[in-house]
């Protein structure tokens, strides 16, 4: 199992996540960062008006976070998904 973290803190309170050893494939380019937001209690509201699906709600949430549309974020593989969710729990501790 992979224990290392992919996700960096920066100045302005973002995580910098690192998808260099697995690349995104977005539109045909391959993207080696993306930079999530930190999330404000307005995201975590306007995420739970997908209903009661607790994963739409965090696909609307991330996508939102990343800047990417949701249909783009459901085609990540599970292992660059699970680094999306690694750098929003670090919003949470």
């Amino acid at each position: 199992m992979d224990t290392k973290t992919h996700h960096t803190e920066q100045p302005d309170g973002s995580m910098l996540i690192d998808f260099t050893d697995r690349p995104l494939n977005l539109d045909g380019t391959d993207v080696r960062k993306l930079t999530m937001r930190e999330p404000t209690v307005e995201d975590q509201i306007a995420a739970r008006q997908h209903g009661d699906d607790s994963a739409e709600a965090e696909i609307a949430m991330f996508a939102n976070l990343v800047e990417l549309a949701p249909d783009q974020v459901r085609k990540l593989t599970m292992r660059q998904y699970v680094r999306l969710q690694e750098a929003y729990a670090a919003f949470l501790s």
